[in-house]
């Protein structure tokens, strides 16, 4: 009964320092570049199974391997601006075998289509 409770009390915990980016005002076409930074705060090892975004204008690249407790891992992220004008806010939706199994990273951009 003491390991089963012991097992349960082992989960890998995700937490991101900053889940909200602001990013500079850019041109449409381009290509914007940033990441996200994150720790594995729990006892077992962080394993990242999928991440979904809201449009295919948001791409990323996420560790495949597990992230041990202490750990740190990195979510690259690429915007393509191309076809979009104005203010934008996405959102990507992380899925783990964290306790807090979705979390969701939000970013913010102002995109120009002055030349």
């Amino acid at each position: 009964m003491l390991n089963s409770a012991l097992a349960l009390s082992q989960v890998a915990e995700f937490v991101v320092l900053d889940r909200n980016i602001k990013l500079p005002k850019t041109k449409e076409g381009e290509l914007v570049h940033f990441s996200y930074t994150f720790l594995n705060h729990g006892k077992a090892p962080l394993l990242i199974s999928e991440i979904k975004v809201q449009c295919s204008c948001t791409s990323f690249e996420f560790p495949k391997e597990p992230i041990a407790p202490g750990g740190t891992g990195i979510i690259k992220v690429t915007f393509d601006t191309k076809g979009k004008i104005g203010y934008q806010d996405r959102t990507l939706d992380v899925y783990s075998n964290a306790e807090n199994s979705t979390y969701t990273l939000r970013f913010r951009i102002v995109v120009d289509n002055k030349k």
